[in-house]
């Protein structure tokens, strides 16, 4: 990739494709991944992540809480992180 002679190189992917559920209770379920690919490395890092969120209203403002799983099929193997993770998310929803 273009750029500056002074900074390394920069020769990666980015891949998210992901499917999704929402029910007439406003749960939404995901499954989806966010993988990258080095081509200079080689290297493949693919977390898989399992969600599930609720549309609920603080008083009149509409909030979205989730939580999932996060479980690593595939990290460069010297500075991968650990199998599996936890992800907690707050969205604050301002409607007009």
């Amino acid at each position: 990739m273009a750029g500056s002679d002074r900074l390394p190189d920069v020769d990666q992917v980015f891949i998210q494709p992901f499917l999704t559920k929402v029910t007439k209770t406003l749960w939404t379920y995901a499954l989806n991944t966010e993988s990258t690919y080095n081509w200079e490395a080689s290297e493949w890092s693919v977390p898989i992540n399992l969600t599930a969120a609720k549309l609920i209203k603080f008083g009149r403002l509409p909030v979205q809480i989730a939580g999932g799983v996060r479980y690593w099929a595939d990290a460069p193997e010297d500075q991968g992180p650990e199998n599996f993770g936890l992800r907690l998310n707050v969205t604050f929803l301002f409607p007009k």
